[in-house]
């Protein structure tokens, strides 16, 4: 007779996740290293546990349709980045699926138990991390029981989940960015620094302290505005350095449409973008490489990230989870030209 024990519990008991126990006695193209698999296999013996046959081998229920869980559609680096998946899964003959969390970072758990309730053949996860420890909890759990059913789950972000990512050289950018406006003889700056859990926007202000300091230059804390990841924050946050702070003459802003936003705020204090003030931002957005000026920013290929991680999907894994690191290319453009003038 078959115990009752379950790959949950010979998870705990051998200390170890639901997806390393699942590798370890079902097999995967992600192989699981001798001392785990012996750990699983004698936590497994001291349950009585029996793998149920008939489950393991059903057909998945979706096998050539890919999850794919964006913070937002309309923003042109994740519409770029939705594009390069489905170009290449198109090349494979897969299907994608898109759900967008509208910036929630809450949902993403929701959306990877649903993909994992359709059967579908593995997930792709793009966006930033949060601080929110709770909330990345409940989503690597959901992640291991979707694995344990035998898909696949490839990060574009961060390094802090237990699955293979493509990480965005997001301090690299921008500190390249800082040092590039700091030759062209910028000295006074400020930073819309974006949400203050939000580790991309965490990542890119870090960065551009660090290329700041190379350069001999101390970014004043008051300098530092934080607000929402958009155009709304982005003009909000100008409107309140040029009250509080008018004397800058460089605006860093964290993505380009929140320096959108930046750029609409001075105007509606009179000023000129870059007469009066410069204004960098990050993303290369194409939806805002016509605008005037030119906005000098930081190129990311979201087209090519997307891509690669459908690639990654259906290559084999090694033990362990995989980082690929993809850096960033600084763009200049006319809103940074160089030079300040007086207002």
């Amino acid at each position: 007779m078959e115990g009752n024990a379950t790959l949950f519990d010979v998870a705990r008991v051998a200390g170890v996740s639901l997806a390393t126990a699942s590798r370890a006695i079902n097999g995967s193209t992600r192989t699981v290293g001798a001392e785990l698999r012996e750990r699983v296999l004698r936590a497994a013996r001291e349950l009585d546990y029996v793998p149920n046959v008939a489950a393991r081998t059903m057909k998945r229920g979706h096998d050539d349709v890919v999850g794919l869980i964006l913070p937002d559609i309309v923003d042109p680096y994740f519409s770029g980045l939705a594009s390069g998946v489905m170009r290449a899964a198109e090349e494979h003959g897969l299907m994608v699926s898109i759900a967008s969390t509208r910036r929630r970072s809450g949902k993403e758990a929701d959306y990877v138990a649903g993909f994992r309730r359709q059967r579908n053949r593995a997930i792709i996860l793009a966006g930033s991390r949060t601080t929110n420890q709770p909330e990345a909890g409940l989503l690597q759990a959901e992640i291991d029981r979707f694995e344990a059913q035998g898909g696949r789950v490839v990060a574009v972000s961060q390094r802090k989940l237990a699955v293979d990512t493509i990480v965005v050289e997001n301090r690299q950018g921008a500190r390249e960015l800082a040092t590039g406006l700091s030759d062209l003889g910028y000295r006074d700056f400020a930073v819309l620094a974006g949400p203050r859990d939000l580790l991309s926007a965490r990542d890119r202000l870090a960065g551009f302290r660090t290329g700041l300091a190379g350069c001999g230059i101390e970014l004043a804390k008051e300098n530092i505005v934080n607000s929402e990841f958009d155009r709304d924050g982005g003009y909000e946050a100008m409107a309140q350095v040029l009250r509080e702070r008018g004397d800058v003459d460089c605006v860093f802003a964290v993505n380009d449409f929140m320096a959108l936003g930046a750029i609409a705020a001075a105007r509606s204090h009179g000023l000129d973008v870059p007469r009066h003030v410069a204004v960098a931002g990050f993303g290369d957005s194409l939806s805002l490489r016509d605008m005037s000026p030119r906005l000098t920013t930081v190129r990311i290929d979201s087209e090519r990230l997307g891509r690669l991680a459908l690639e990654m999907v259906l290559s084999a894994g090694g033990e362990g989870p995989r980082t690929r690191r993809e850096g960033c290319q600084v763009i200049f453009g006319t809103s940074t030209p160089g030079r300040r003038r007086k207002r």
